[in-house]
């Protein structure tokens, strides 16, 4: 058993720790349930809630959910455009996100050699200055060629 200030009264029974705690006008907590022998701290139940719930809260701030971002180009995209497209791609990975590139297709494009496609795609991959790995792809779908780059930090 712990007491309110953090002094240690070692091993009680239940009955001598719950009179303690009366004698102090606090709340008896059971901190580790699961540890041999049981855990119990007299403290302000209400202040008990509190630290819990900010340390959760804590917890949430620190994770990040790795969202997949979106990027379209089309096979006759200009160089200049391209660029701007690499830049917004290191901007996602700056936030931590995953970029999914997509090179649409449309009509009698789909059948090109896929040769040529893949250079297409591997245009703006190249003008990406950020160090990247591609997760997944490329894949042929329905409208087209589609790429998963994540961002990978200097080792």
């Amino acid at each position: 058993m712990i007491g309110p200030n953090g002094e240690n009264f070692g091993v009680l029974k239940i009955s001598e720790a719950i009179a303690k705690a009366r004698e102090t006008e606090l709340d008896l907590i059971e901190i580790a349930p699961t540890a041999k022998p049981p855990v119990a701290k007299i403290m302000d139940y209400g202040k008990y809630l509190y630290q819990e719930e900010k340390k959760t809260r804590q917890a949430g701030k620190k994770s990040h959910e790795v969202e997949t971002k979106s990027i379209q180009i089309g096979i006759g995209t200009s160089q200049h455009d391209l660029e701007l497209r690499a830049k917004k791609i290191a901007e996602y990975f700056k936030e931590g996100n995953r970029v999914k590139i997509d090179l649409i297709l449309k009509g009698r494009e789909k059948y090109l050699d896929k040769n040529f496609l893949n250079e297409r795609l591997n245009r703006l991959l190249h003008l990406i200055g950020e160090n990247y790995k591609i997760a997944d792809g490329p894949k042929k779908g329905p409208r087209g060629l589609t790429v998963i780059i994540e961002y990978v930090k200097n080792k």
